[in-house]
């Protein structure tokens, strides 16, 4: 298989998978919201910008001057629908400004002037017309090119700096997923200019686009699984925690009674300690330590740890991890919550990972959280 046949392969199984994620997401997907109808959009016009490079290299386009001239730019509108995702994720409408209006007129404008460049100059030689359609493409490349700039940097500007317009979604979200995309879309920028750069200097050929085809093709796959998860798992977790704080999902107080005079003062020190920790939900927090919540008690770290280690009859990280399971429980068995993703549910239970909730949860259960709903369901 050559270089190229290879490129052609994977651009096509790319571009197959993109109209999948479309047709999934949109009719069989659970959540529809502008992040997903703005992350479909991306999906779609990079997978039409490379099925309409993937035909005529595979020998499918036609052989009409005008046919073949028409070269729709779907590239110009991948960055302002590729803003968009973020601007409704991060929930910063207000804060700024929309432009896919005005790309869309300028996608509109550049078909409409490629059509009358081909149409007017019809009756020049074959070979003059072609010079005057690739000048053209450059030119029009170049101004989209920077378009697309501006709008990837005033993305990097919301991502990197203006974080303090959205610290509610920082609670739900590192947004690392979001600085990924960011230095993919810098990549993929850089290659494109390059790619540009060899165009106008040494001429059209379609190898000076396989690196950008492969990235873009990449990007496809990023945005089918971090997009759409990270985006389900953070609505999840909104939903979770709004139950969290009613009553209904609350978990029990329990107190730990002794008749042993020599413990009453520390029993009532743990018990008071517990009180706090569930009527408040201070285990929810996935940042909580033993020295932050000492000095929350106003004891030293050794003598909470030592009264919880003889009244809990556990480590400090055991007794907060054993509290997170009971929470995640109470939703694992709830058929109502069923549609919730188990790793959201875990993070929205004080676990920082997906892995740290899976090993306590079967540490103190002896199941995986998917075998408890399963079990509970079937039970």
């Amino acid at each position: 298989m050559t270089v190229d046949s290879f490129i052609n392969y994977v651009v096509i199984v790319g571009v197959v998978q993109g109209f999948l994620f479309n047709l999934i997401t949109l009719f069989f997907g659970k959540k529809y919201g502008p992040v997903v109808l703005y992350l479909n959009l991306v999906v779609l016009f990079i997978s039409l910008n490379n099925l309409q490079s993937w035909l005529p290299a595979m020998g499918y386009g036609s052989d009409h001057f005008f046919i073949k001239s028409m070269v729709v730019p779907w590239y110009l509108l991948i960055f302002p629908s590729f803003y968009n995702v973020f601007r409704h994720y991060l929930g910063v409408l207000p804060r700024t400004r929309n432009y896919m209006p005005f790309v869309l007129g300028l996608f509109l404008v550049e078909i409409v002037i490629r059509a009358m460049v081909v149409l007017m100059n019809s009756s020049l030689d074959s070979e003059v017309l072609a010079v005057l359609v690739e000048s053209y493409t450059v030119v029009e490349e170049t101004v989209n090119i920077c378009v697309c700039i501006f709008i990837y940097l005033k993305a990097a500007q919301l991502v990197f700096i203006r974080r303090d317009w959205y610290p509610k979604v920082l609670t739900f979200d590192s947004i690392g997923w979001i600085k990924a995309f960011i230095i993919l879309g810098l990549s993929i920028m850089l290659l494109w200019i390059f790619g540009l750069f060899l165009r106008a200097t040494a001429g059209y050929n379609i190898s000076v686009y396989h690196p950008l085809r492969l990235a873009s093709t990449f990007l496809l796959y990023w945005i089918g699984y971090q997009g759409l998860y990270r985006y389900n798992i953070v609505q999840d977790r909104i939903l979770i925690r709004k139950s969290l704080q009613e009553d209904s999902k609350r978990l029990p107080l329990r107190h730990t009674e002794s008749n042993d005079r020599l413990y009453e003062k520390h029993l009532g020190e743990f018990n008071r300690v517990r009180e706090d920790l569930v009527q408040n939900r201070r285990y929810l927090d996935p940042d909580l330590t033993l020295e932050k919540l000492a000095k929350e008690q106003l004891v030293s770290s050794g003598h909470l740890s030592r009264i919880i280690n003889l009244h809990g009859n556990k480590s400090f990280n055991d007794f907060i991890n054993e509290l997170r399971v009971e929470q995640a429980k109470s939703f694992l068995s709830d058929s109502e919550y069923s549609p919730y993703t188990i790793v959201s549910i875990g993070l929205e239970c004080g676990f920082n990972s997906k892995s740290t909730f899976y090993s306590a949860f079967k540490k103190f259960t002896s199941q995986t959280p998917s075998q408890y709903r399963e079990a509970q369901a079937q039970g």
